[in-house]
């Protein structure tokens, strides 16, 4: 992401393009965000201790949090900003090919990205933050090349500039939504949601096989952590 993000910042300065610009910001972001994920998971997985019996599995759900504060902070409403300048004082677009380009680039990479946090998605057990972050991420960031992508070839293509802000000002609403998807999701986990239905189910079916108990008809239960409930 910090590659691809000075690549397009490179491409922006070149090109005059504002959605190649947002994009750029947009990737910034991105490397940002993956830098406080890596840091809350080191942080989640600290020893339980007298002051935190049940370790510190939380932390994780609050940087996760502090990311969807930064997409839309930093992302979302800096793009928005751009896109508006745009509009209001135009540019036309400077040898557009290269945006394509890096576009295409960026997409592919993007997109390898994205395959791979699905698998995860797909395969892992319990609330894991880092995962659908990565893939709320990579989501929004292939919505918002496609949106550059058409931006700039309208923009160029109509020789209307003020296109390309738009362009900006839609992948800052595609980032807003992102970020707030992911604050309700980890907003959820921080006050604490149940575990998952099929967990529930298992540990009913134990007790309820138990020869010890007469009956077994529900339980509370509530995700500590990624892998802690």
């Amino acid at each position: 992401n910090l590659a691809i993000a000075l690549v397009k910042f490179i491409a922006a300065y070149l090109t005059n393009s504002s959605a190649m610009l947002s994009e750029a910001i947009h990737s910034v972001v991105d490397t940002l965000n993956e830098i406080l994920l890596l840091y809350g998971l080191k942080k989640s997985n600290k020893p339980a201790n007298f002051n935190h019996p049940f370790g510190y599995g939380r932390e994780l759900y609050f940087w996760a949090f502090i990311v969807s504060l930064m997409v839309f902070a930093l992302g979302a409403l800096v793009s928005m900003y751009n896109g508006i300048m745009h509009i209001l004082h135009p540019e036309p677009i400077l040898n557009p090919t290269i945006n394509y380009v890096v576009l295409g680039f960026a997409f592919v990479s993007e997109g390898i990205s994205w395959c791979v946090a699905l698998k995860v998605f797909r395969k892992a057990t319990g609330q894991h933050p880092t995962t659908f972050t990565v893939l709320f991420e990579d989501s929004a960031a292939l919505i918002g090349l496609l949106i550059a992508f058409l931006g700039i070839y309208l923009a160029h293509r109509l020789n209307m500039p003020a296109l390309d802000g738009v362009a900006s000002i839609l992948i800052g609403l595609v980032l807003a939504v992102s970020a707030f998807l992911l604050a309700r999701e980890t907003k959820g986990l921080l006050l604490g949601e149940t575990a998952d239905l099929h967990v529930r189910q298992n540990i009913l079916k134990i007790a309820q096989d138990d020869e010890g108990v007469l009956s077994a008809n529900g339980l509370l239960t509530e995700q500590m952590g990624a892998k802690q409930v």
